[in-house]
């Protein structure tokens, strides 16, 4: 029997860019496939019915024509638009960066249900909160969200035990290593010359609550200090694992600093 040329999925939209003259190229994450590229013809005219389905950041039903190069949508119908994003631009900056991280870490067309959740759950998350952002409550989901995605996708950090010599790590000072992709107890560090940071048995003590907690017992981080730490910390990993920055970072971080009162 032949194989079907065109193909049913639940796709969330992850990013679109212009291709030839009035079509956009997407990068779909979907239920079933994984990522994927597809092209979606003619939805920059101002006359196309896809188009509204297509957005970046939209959970919509797809009907995809098998390509040689390209699948090509055929149908879209949206699921969940996440509207309440586009009222906060604080939300569309977090929303604009998981999805970065799914499209800079996931390998095309490698099936990953749990990833597709896991974005899902969390656009739904933070759409329903886009008003009202709790800074506390918005880093430990961000800092969640962060590690969870790496858990699914094989560079789960070891935090409990020393990567060097597999000893228990205890909450006293410990150093995190990027390249060998875990804690350093004290004993250790004198085995790395360069590379490590510096880990405050505060900060150990919240990701590793982060790393085990459900997402509805996530831990609220009240400390601006312990935020700054661990979220610099998870970013120097991230961007040792892509070996580049994660662009959206700059948005987030220019909207922080407008945020923040000036001092007289």
């Amino acid at each position: 029997m032949a194989r079907p040329r065109t193909y049913k999925t639940e796709a969330l939209v992850l990013k679109g860019s212009p291709f030839g003259e009035a079509d956009r190229l997407l990068t779909l994450y979907t239920l079933d496939r994984g990522k994927l590229r597809a092209v979606a013809k003619g939805v920059r005219r101002a006359t196309s019915k896809l188009a509204g389905h297509l957005e970046p950041l939209t959970c919509s039903l797809l009907l995809l024509a098998e390509g040689r190069n390209l699948d090509v949508v055929a149908q879209a119908e949206t699921k969940e638009s996440f509207k309440a994003l586009r009222d906060s631009l604080e939300a569309l900056a977090r929303a604009m960066y998981m999805a970065e991280l799914v499209d800079a870490f996931a390998p095309e067309e490698v099936p990953n249900p749990g990833l597709y959740r896991l974005l899902l759950a969390n656009l739904r998350w933070l759409s329903a909160r886009a008003i009202a952002l709790d800074e506390s409550l918005e880093a430990a989901l961000l800092r969640r969200f962060e590690l969870r995605l790496l858990d699914l996708l094989g560079y789960r950090p070891e935090l409990h035990r020393c990567v060097e010599c597999s000893g228990p790590v205890t909450s006293a000072a410990s150093f995190f290593n990027p390249r060998a992709g875990g804690v350093i107890c004290v004993a250790c560090r004198s085995r790395w010359s360069a590379g490590l940071l510096t880990v405050s048995p505060n900060a150990l003590r919240l990701l590793r609550s982060l790393q085990s907690a459900e997402p509805r017992a996530s831990p609220l981080i009240t400390s601006a200090s312990l935020r700054e730490e661990v979220e610099g910390l998870l970013r120097h990993y991230i961007r040792y694992l892509l070996e580049r920055d994660v662009h959206s970072i700059d948005f987030m971080d220019l909207l922080k600093r407008e945020a923040s009162p000036v001092e007289a």
